[in-house]
């Protein structure tokens, strides 16, 4: 009898192997069959395009030429080599790449599930961690982007005071190394709310600590002593990097270096303006390059930041106002409050669900309360570049920097006729599948329906 169980087990182990060994194999096959792209070996010719050069200017039936990873010429005289590949873009929109200022991408896959995540680290300074080491390039929601125009994106980690380092990252790539487009460009502070919420019975506080004779925690005085704590770290980075020489090396202090000499910039979170009147503050007393993140209630301090050389990556135009008595749509309208103050600023898609794919229609929104559309394309290619320290090389459609391009049949800033045909990343023509296409494929197919 027991001979017989133990025939069973082994034939019912046996059944579980193989049907995870199945679940394995049609898991490995319902991949994308996409891959990086090889390296561009001819020159290839955009012509007869709508170009949208990225700095206000268009350009009425021109032509483009990539030689080599760059942009060689453009403009309505271009003279094609013989031997060019030619995509024939008549009636058609050429456009920068589509840059994300802010993500999480590749750091999480599903935010629900704790294992697919590595975005944070415990404990308040982390200056030292790199996203780039957790960026995972076989993320699908890659391609997503990728089909949507978005071809580079800035990957930030989370948590803590200070959260480390993020790098630029573009969206063809075999590994993390070959996707750093620019790594640990900029240090990133989450700077505490400094406001007050409600406690008591019913209050968001959820009642007094200690009982109701309790002496209560001021935040505000919490969140300025924890901006004191970061300002005396680097207040000793600095002293440490004054040393001509260290008996020890100090990892989290060398991480930092680069904001004293502006090779970095320093990437403050804040909303509010208590907020980004202290964030100022870091400017005024170390001379950083900083760029606010968030900036919700960036429109009522516009002036300041323009005297202070501070520029806006606005988080996520499409929510609602930060303060109950603001119009509902300020939102949309703070970019062209900042744009006629001179601020410079970018607009990002933060919203967990649509994973930075709404990201150029955040920039039509703003085309529609006071921007013109090539000042809201900027907002997603020049100066997000500028943003993000890459803006010599790239967010633009000029002579000399990386052919990072998109083709549209019609505007990429309205949802209705948004469709990008090509995209290019360093003159790479980039395979744009995603695992969305394949399934609107598999159901047509299924149900026997035409393509709409």
């Amino acid at each position: 009898m027991p001979m017989i169980l133990t025939k069973i087990k082994v034939l019912s182990m046996k059944k579980i192997l193989l049907s995870f060994l199945s679940f394995v194999f049609l898991t490995a096959n319902a991949q994308e069959n996409v891959y990086p792209a090889p390296k561009q070996t001819q020159p290839i010719a955009i012509t007869g395009a709508t170009v949208h050069v990225g700095n206000g200017q268009v350009l009425n039936n021109a032509t483009v030429l990539i030689v080599d990873g760059k942009i060689s010429a453009v403009g309505t005289n271009v003279n094609v080599p013989p031997g060019a590949q030619t995509i024939n873009a008549q009636g058609k929109h050429v456009y920068p790449g589509l840059i994300l200022s802010y993500s999480n991408l590749g750091l999480v896959e599903i935010s629900s599930v704790r294992a697919t995540s590595d975005v944070q680290e415990i404990g308040d300074l982390n200056p030292d961690l790199r996203s780039i080491t957790a960026y995972n390039v076989d993320s699908r929601v890659i391609n997503t982007l990728r089909s949507n125009g978005i071809l580079l994106a800035n990957v930030v980690p989370e948590g803590g005071l200070l959260s480390g380092s993020s790098s630029v990252v573009q969206l063809d790539a075999w590994t993390n190394q070959d996707a750093g487009y620019k790594t640990d460009h900029g240090i990133h502070f989450r700077m505490p709310s400094l406001m007050a919420r409600p406690t008591g019975r019913f209050g968001f506080g959820g009642g007094n600590v200690g009982g109701p004779n309790a002496q209560q925690p001021d935040p505000v005085k919490e969140g300025l002593d924890r901006v004191d704590k970061i300002k005396s770290f680097f207040r000793e980075a600095k002293a440490y990097h004054a040393e001509p020489q260290h008996e020890q090396t100090n990892l989290k202090f060398e991480s930092v270096k680069g904001l004293f000499d502006k090779s970095q910039k320093l990437y403050i979170h804040a909303n509010t303006v208590k907020q980004i009147l202290v964030a100022l503050d870091f400017v005024k007393e170390f001379g950083f390059d900083v760029v606010i993140v968030g900036g919700s209630d960036s429109w009522q301090v516009a002036d300041l930041l323009k005297q202070n050389n501070v520029s806006v990556i606005l988080s996520q135009p499409h929510s609602l106002p930060t303060s109950p008595d603001d119009d509902i749509d300020q939102p949309f309208k703070t970019p062209a409050m900042l744009q006629k103050a001179g601020v410079t600023f970018s607009i990002n898609d933060e919203d967990g669900q649509t994973r930075g794919r709404n990201l150029m229609f955040n920039a039509g929104t703003a085309a529609s309360y006071g921007l013109d559309k090539e000042q809201a394309l900027q907002a997603i290619t020049l100066n997000a570049a500028k943003n993000l320290g890459i803006d010599k090389v790239t967010g633009s459609i000029e002579v000399g920097k990386d052919a990072n391009i998109i083709i549209s049949d019609g505007d990429i800033l309205d949802m209705r006729t948004s469709h990008v045909t090509h995209a290019f990343i360093q003159g790479r023509n980039v395979n744009l599948d995603d695992k969305h296409k394949q399934l609107h494929e598999r159901y047509l197919r299924r149900f026997n329906l035409k393509q709409f």
